[in-house]
């Protein structure tokens, strides 16, 4: 495996994601593993971005973001909900703040993992949460499988998250942002070789480095033109020169997520 997801993890898998030599954007919060907020960025607010969700365990630490689409359903990474069960997740909506306790804080009836997801690197990594009451808050809109030219190079997007503010860093307790372009698929194949699954897959950074998301980022959005067009995935390290963040390419799975929507 080329690189880790970004997901904030147990102190036992950040040892061996670091004998792995990668890193993922997931990251089940713990005392010995704290976080990562995106690195570059600037602070912003749920009242800006009322569809970011937090996605944190019983206890409401924080471990992934997600994406509100509907008042009962929250869009995120596979790869932050597998050994998950419905009682061991919470989502944290409305609470800019990690530390904060405002907020609408919604038990979970239902996961759903891309049933042919198997680890970040290879693809399908998308889950869906439904909850188990609706939240008050303004929707994200996701893009159709027919919206492939969003993802024409060069293009804006934004990224969002709790996550580390720098690779192996300390995690924000304020919501960030920031914007980076889309990178051809060309690009992002020769970073990433054969990890590269261009069906699934995009990439979004500066070829410089210096803005990405980190742990703690996995599973929250990518959006495009105000609309939800990925989710952190994964990555070599975090905001390194040559190697972009990865984002599951939400058009790819957009029928996948509206059956689950709808049911």
């Amino acid at each position: 495996m080329f690189g880790l997801p970004r997901a904030k993890k147990t102190a036992a898998v950040v040892a061996a994601s670091a004998a792995a030599a990668a890193t993922v954007l997931l990251g089940a919060p713990s005392a010995a593993a704290a976080p990562q907020p995106i690195v570059g960025g600037t602070t912003t607010t749920t009242t800006a971005y009322p569809f970011v969700m937090q996605i944190t365990d019983a206890s409401q630490n924080q471990f992934c973001g997600g994406t509100l689409v509907s008042a009962t359903k929250v869009v995120t990474a596979a790869h932050c909900m597998v050994g998950e069960s419905t009682s061991s997740v919470r989502v944290v909506g409305g609470r800019t703040y990690l530390n904060g306790t405002n907020g609408t804080v919604a038990k979970v009836s239902k996961i759903w993992i891309n049933p042919d997801y198997t680890d970040a690197t290879n693809g399908d990594d998308v889950a869906v949460l439904t909850l188990s009451t609706s939240m008050p808050y303004t929707t994200a809109s996701y893009v159709s499988s027919s919206d492939t030219s969003v993802y024409a190079a060069g293009t804006t997007a934004r990224i969002l998250g709790w996550g580390t503010t720098a690779e192996n860093g300390s995690s924000s307790n304020q919501l960030r942002t920031a914007t980076v372009p889309i990178v051809a698929d060309s690009s992002c194949k020769t970073s990433y070789g054969s990890d590269f699954v261009q069906t699934d897959m995009v990439c979004a950074g500066y070829s410089s480095g210096g803005v990405d998301t980190c742990q703690g980022d996995s599973g929250g959005p990518l959006l495009i033109g105000g609309v939800l067009a990925g989710i952190t995935s994964w990555g070599e390290g975090c905001a390194e020169a040559g190697y972009p963040g990865v984002y599951s390419r939400l058009t790819t799975f957009s029928s996948l997520v509206t059956a689950q929507v709808n049911s």
